[in-house]
């Protein structure tokens, strides 16, 4: 039995693959931002898998004080992590940047993963075969360090596309420092059946379970303990290449100097 985390998981794909892996008997700790949500979200999928061990946590992932919470939070509920899925993110919104000046897509669907993942590691760490599974896109555009700043302001999709290519340049450059670690990139499929997906474009091309059976397999499959630093495209159903960007050595390196500096790490 793995102890999983997933956030953003109280709808959409992240829903769907804590349902999937409760049924087959692991601990889940599901994430969300409300409480009454997290609670609804806790009941139904106890009653669908038949599993009681499943547990939640509150954090506004926009957040990094909030972070800083969930953090110490799950050290509390549980001695180790099996695997942890940055599932959350943000597209559309009506507030542009978070309480720091950040724009939200970097906030959310960066700059939150890098920090849980470092508050997170000591219990990843106590893991026999731990696991890191980062939701990146097949929406990559090169990394603005600016925009990152917060200094220029983006588009939407803009924005986001740079988020998920910096999430999945920071997914590269963990598996290298981290050797213990199973690090893998996933863009889940393109314009699934979600509410993000809805919110933005109003139309889907495949449904929200093509993703959440990904994030499934690389959870929970041995046919991934050696994938570490790759990049799993879900519309190809194999794995690929990401943005060239991803590649570059002293890119990487750029972008985590810069993070650190902006996140005072």
């Amino acid at each position: 039995m793995k102890t999983i985390v997933i956030t953003g998981s109280t709808d959409g794909i992240g829903k769907l693959a804590a349902t999937k892996l409760a049924k087959d008997g692991h601990q889940i700790i599901v994430h969300g931002r409300s409480e009454e949500k997290l609670q609804k979200t806790l009941a139904e999928i106890k009653e669908i898998s038949g599993n009681t061990s499943v547990d939640g946590v509150i954090s506004d992932l926009s957040d990094f004080g909030s972070i800083q919470k969930m953090i110490a939070e799950l050290k509390k509920k549980t001695p180790k992590i099996d695997v942890l899925i940055n599932n959350a993110g943000v597209l559309k919104s009506s507030i542009p940047s978070n309480n720091d000046g950040l724009d939200l897509r970097f906030a959310v669907n960066y700059f939150a993963p890098y920090l849980l993942t470092q508050g997170l590691i000591p219990l990843l760490k106590k893991s026999s075969s731990p696991r890191l599974i980062n939701l990146s896109s097949a929406a990559q555009a090169p990394v603005s360090l600016e925009a990152l700043e917060g200094n220029i302001a983006l588009s939407e999709q803009e924005a986001y596309a740079q988020s998920k290519l910096a999430l999945t340049m920071w997914s590269f450059y963990l598996s290298q420092k981290l050797d213990f670690l199973n690090v893998i990139a996933v863009n889940p499929g393109s314009l699934l059946n979600t509410r993000m997906v809805q919110e933005a474009y109003g139309q889907f091309w495949s449904s929200a379970d093509k993703g959440a059976t990904i994030l499934y397999d690389l959870a929970s499959s041995e046919a991934y303990n050696d994938s570490t630093g790759q990049y799993f495209d879900n519309d190809k159903g194999t794995f690929s290449k990401a943005h060239t960007d991803a590649y570059q050595q002293e890119k990487l390196e750029r972008l985590i100097a810069e993070t650190k500096k902006i996140l005072k790490v």
